[in-house]
């Protein structure tokens, strides 16, 4: 069997490499993996494939940046190309991003089974695009395989039919039970911002909600700099980030009160998530990281795809009302202890469990449909 996995962001690196681990065991299933190049510097994306371990991608697609129609739409095209030269037997699919949109659409249209890892979570919110693009990957899919028991809900809510669905787990708890061993051994990032035996706050600001929204951007980065007069802050600026600081005339004020880094590899994200004392983040992938090494997170917006944390009062949403007063909520998170609940999200065999379903239905292909020869629209 042979199975072309679509991946274009960082979080999907990570689950793929758990996932591309167990094909690597098996006998009967080939990986061909396509990276569409959504995230194209080296600290996004080729650092991510040579700790992880992934196998190097068969196609690169260097799609790069712009707006979602364009980057989209660039992507069904080229994604389209490779299914046709390829003609495998499943797309594998992670995740909400344009990446995962556009290989659901391109395997679609060719009548190609989809499998989609990460299925499920919702924010109830149609004007998020990761929002847009989990919904259409989730009923264009043939194998679902959700993270959590709501997330299932979710799905049989919506009509999808339950021999669809396999609740796995989430293949980020692999990853961090994996990695974060790893990470121990081979992370030198306490050394060298020298932050061994202190205690620190991590953050991550990417989403567009946050950066482009000109205000509220301001009101997090005055809580990041006021807060940085107390206790260090560690901020690994991402690319949207960094271009949004700039512009408004605030890298300079802000690194000079905060550590400003540059993207980090996995393992010592890991590490940095481990250690710190609170995160303070907007990212889906880094607030459950953190839950998973026992780190309380502040969630930077009003609503999360993993409500579960915020309901066992693990962590904390900043809705837009809380932001002037961020850094009081900060100080009050970082002020109070917590205990860790018990995972909502599976044993962390969600890899072993994903390639068991794949080998299983593919072989006996009586849950998925067979693709046709394509032929070019007259």
């Amino acid at each position: 069997m042979k199975i072309v996995t679509v991946l274009g962001a960082r979080p999907q690196f990570v689950k793929a490499a758990v996932v591309s681990r167990e094909i690597c065991k098996t006998n009967s299933i080939i990986e061909k993996i396509v990276h569409t190049g959504q995230h194209y510097d080296r600290n996004m994306s080729a650092l991510f494939f040579e700790e992880l371990s992934i196998p190097q991608p068969a196609y690169h697609l260097g799609i790069g940046s712009g707006t979602h129609g364009q980057q989209t739409g660039r992507m069904l095209e080229e994604i389209e190309r490779v299914l046709m030269q390829e003609s495998p037997d499943c797309v594998l699919l992670y995740g909400d991003t344009n990446s995962t949109v556009a290989g659901a659409l391109a395997a679609a249209k060719m009548n190609i089974p989809i499998a989609h890892v990460e299925a499920g979570p919702r924010l109830k919110n149609t004007r998020n695009p990761e929002e847009i693009n989990r919904m259409m990957a989730d009923h264009l899919s043939d194998l679902l395989f959700t993270p959590s028991a709501r997330a299932t809900q979710n799905l049989q809510n919506e009509g999808i039919s339950e021999d669809k669905l396999f609740f796995v787990g989430d293949v980020m708890y692999d990853a961090t039970l994996y990695y974060a061993a790893l990470s121990e051994q081979k992370s030198t990032v306490m050394d060298q911002l020298s932050l061994n035996g202190q205690d620190f706050v991590l953050t991550t600001v990417h989403r567009q909600e946050n950066t482009d929204d000109v205000d509220r951007f301001k009101l997090i980065v005055r809580a990041l700099s006021d807060l940085g007069q107390n206790i260090p802050v560690v901020w690994p600026v991402h690319p949207r980030s960094k271009k949004a600081l700039c512009s408004l005339g605030l890298w300079e004020k802000l690194e000079k009160a905060i550590t400003l880094i540059e993207p980090i590899g996995f393992w010592d994200m890991l590490k940095l998530e481990k250690e710190a004392k609170l995160v303070v983040t907007d990212s889906g992938g880094v607030q459950k990281e953190a839950y998973y090494l026992g780190t309380p997170a502040m969630v930077l917006w009003h609503e999360t795809a993993w409500p579960e944390l915020v309901e066992k009062g693990w962590n904390t949403l900043v809705n837009s009302e809380d932001l002037p007063n961020l850094i009081e909520k900060i100080g009050y998170e970082l002020s109070r202890s917590k205990t860790k609940i018990e995972s909502p999200y599976g044993d962390g065999s969600a890899g072993k469990q994903i390639v068991s379903v794949l080998d299983e239905i593919m072989e006996i292909d009586t849950h998925v449909k067979k693709h046709p020869t394509v032929t070019p629209i007259a």
